[in-house]
């Protein structure tokens, strides 16, 4: 957890694909500021899975998926609608070329798929191609789709200290131009190098958006500047009447009531400190040596490093928890205690954005957005929707003068 929330504050995704959660039905997982979509191993044990990541600025829709592979697929909208689907593929396990297919297709395009799919072959810059990569091969070739690797390394395997790239990037022809591929160099106390895509077209997929804080606003001062005069509604058409009514209530909002800041939430490690950071470094360095010099000697001082920099990181952890519990004492108030408990427990709330549907149709430009909910608005407040009795009512009423 500790090193994923690195790879989330250097880079700021607006939606992370990880493979082999190790995560059972009963662990949580959650994070600030993410919505977690995840599929579990079918067995129920510590083992594969895999996740999605989505920003909560980031409107989103899980897919459901009819498929026997670990793999989970979501709709987000960054610039236009996008699927992303996390694949993981056991190296063990016998992949039917059918599943595959049906796979593929059951991905709305455009889509990328994002995943560890353990397949080796010289298109994306293996020594040899096994049978796991034909199988690859066959699938980007039958469905047209592109490869957005090329021959960046991926996974780094212990036990032979050989680098291999088996974590793949695919996706539809209409985005190839638009997505570039790179490797972040560290491994990040994992096998696998964090595998980075971006989209050319925009730099900050990541928007974040600034919020009223309503609790602080000098209302006051909105009520005397907010001024709607009659002329405003009586001599305009209705459209511009309504066009200058929310510019005056938006600049009396600006001028009366603060927003929140528009930077990226920091995901926040509060057990890290200089013994840990310092511990860190010299295992990067360590890393960095044997990259540059692969020699056994160099293996083991960058274990020996690892071990050394995970205990430490250990060791502020329950410190620092420790602090933690010794604060909840009787001086305390109630809701400080309570704040603190939740906390320790995990619990907190977050909101994302859910992609609006239209007859099973996703409705994204902001005109047919506000079109859709004025349609809905309309039939539900229509007269036809009340009982009959509170009609016969209102038809009475309106005949009274």
């Amino acid at each position: 957890m500790s090193d994923l929330k690195d790879i989330l504050n250097s880079y700021q995704p607006a939606c992370v694909a990880l493979q082999e959660t190790h995560l059972k039905p009963e662990n949580s997982f959650r994070l600030h500021g993410y919505t977690v979509f995840r599929k579990d191993h079918p067995a129920h044990r510590a083992s594969g899975g895999v996740a999605l990541l989505i920003s909560n600025n980031i409107p989103s829709s899980l897919l459901t998926l009819n498929t026997p592979f670990q793999a989970i697929a979501a709709q987000i909208f960054t610039h236009k609608l996008i699927t992303v689907c996390s694949l993981y593929l056991p190296s063990n396990t016998h992949i039917d070329q059918t599943n595959l297919n049906n796979l593929v297709l059951q991905l709305p395009e455009p889509f990328v798929i994002l995943g560890d799919l353990n397949g080796h072959s010289q298109i994306w810059g293996s020594d040899d191609t096994n049978s796991r990569g034909r199988q690859i091969e066959k699938l980007l070739h039958d469905h047209n789709l592109c490869l957005l690797n090329t021959h960046e390394i991926a996974h780094f395997h212990t036990p032979t200290r050989t680098f291999h790239s088996i974590d793949l990037a695919i996706c539809s022809p209409s985005l190839l131009p638009f997505f570039s591929l790179q490797t972040d160099p560290d491994l990040h106390n994992s096998d696998h190098f964090p595998i980075i895509l971006t989209d050319n077209r925009h730099s900050h997929l990541h928007t974040v958006f600034s919020r009223f804080k309503y609790d602080l606003a000098n209302w006051t001062k909105f009520t005397s500047t907010a001024c709607i005069t009659k002329t405003m509604v009586c001599d305009n058409p209705i459209d511009t009447a309504v066009n200058q009514i929310t510019e005056t209530l938006i600049a009396a909002a600006e001028n009366s009531i603060p927003k929140t800041k528009n930077n990226f939430r920091r995901q926040r490690k509060v057990w890290w400190n200089s013994d840990c950071r310092e511990a860190y470094k010299n295992q990067r360095k360590a890393w960095g040596r044997f990259r540059r010099y692969p020699t056994t000697a160099n293996l083991i001082l960058y274990k020996q490093a690892k071990a050394y920099s995970r205990r430490v990181q250990r060791r502020s952890q329950r410190e620092s928890w420790e602090r933690y519990v010794s604060s909840l004492n009787s001086t305390i108030s109630s809701k400080k205690l309570w704040e603190k408990v939740k906390k320790a427990s995990g619990i907190f709330t977050d909101h994302n954005i859910n992609i609006l549907y239209q007859n099973g149709v996703p409705v994204t430009s902001l005109q047919d957005i506000a079109n859709c909910i004025a349609s809905t608005l309309s039939q539900t407040s229509n007269s036809n929707t009340y009982p009959s009795s509170f009609q016969n009512h209102k038809k009475l009423a309106e005949t009274q003068t």
